[in-house]
């Protein structure tokens, strides 16, 4: 779980690169488009940077990027089929691989205007990782990560997915410890100097289990509430976290 710092350039390399190609993705999300057209421009995206995509054929995943619309979780697969209309809100999730290494991250975008609680969600899964921030050092646990989380996103009247979860990250995309996002402060796996994790807040509209649709990836709310999913890469350090997404 500790990384060398040879590790560490790496993976910051990775994320930098990664978050730079998710803005330009952010920046392409209107009314009018397919999620598609976002998956074809970030092919065109991750040439242009040299990097491999981490998610195409992991497990067996069809597509580079995960694009998921309204009550799509995460998981969702871009689809010509799949038109952007005003009022949705979509989350585009992606992972590069760097020289062995990688990063993940993803955000929620509005597609033109959008209702006051979606905007507002969106709001809140931003700031419930910036929350977590201030217990991401050596000595506190996952847990009061997760707990964070929810007890932040409950306060503002939302709901956190707890089929899911945030991860270690490095040689592997997914790396021990998981990252919950609920929990009880003082639980789970010790927080080390020199971890690197990827906290990703998943928070719904109401309270709701999810499932996964017949395609086999997409993860839906069983109740049709939107959701909102945003995540970075932060490396735990002695005084603050440094976020390796940004």
């Amino acid at each position: 779980m500790v990384k060398t710092q040879k590790e560490i350039d790496k993976i910051r390399t990775a994320c930098r690169i990664c978050k730079s190609i998710l803005i330009e993705l952010g920046e392409m999300v209107k009314e009018g488009i397919t999620t598609y057209d976002i998956e074809k421009k970030a092919e065109e995206l991750f040439k242009k940077n040299s990097v491999s995509p981490a998610f195409e054929n992991y497990r067996g995943y069809p597509a580079i990027l995960c694009v998921s619309v309204n009550e799509e979780v995460v998981h969702g697969i871009p689809s010509k089929k799949k038109v952007l209309k005003e009022g949705d809100i979509v989350s585009i999730d992606i992972g590069v691989i760097y020289d062995g290494y990688y990063g993940d991250c993803a955000d929620t975008f509005p597609v033109g205007k959008v209702k006051d609680v979606h905007r507002n969600m969106i709001d809140v899964a931003r700031k419930s990782f910036k929350e977590c921030l201030y217990v991401a050092i050596p000595g506190k646990k996952t847990g009061d990560i997760g707990a964070t989380i929810e007890n932040f996103v409950k306060q503002n009247k939302f709901s956190v997915v707890r089929e899911f979860a945030g991860h270690g990250i490095g040689k592997e995309l997914h790396e021990y410890p998981e990252i919950p996002n609920f929990g009880e402060n003082g639980t789970g796996e010790i927080l080390r100097e020199n971890m690197v994790i990827a906290i990703e807040p998943m928070i719904i509209e109401h309270s709701s289990p999810v499932k996964i649709l017949k395609d086999g990836w997409t993860v839906v709310t069983k109740n049709g509430s939107f959701s909102a999913h945003y995540e970075n890469c932060i490396l735990i350090k002695k005084e603050a976290p440094e976020i390796l997404t940004e």
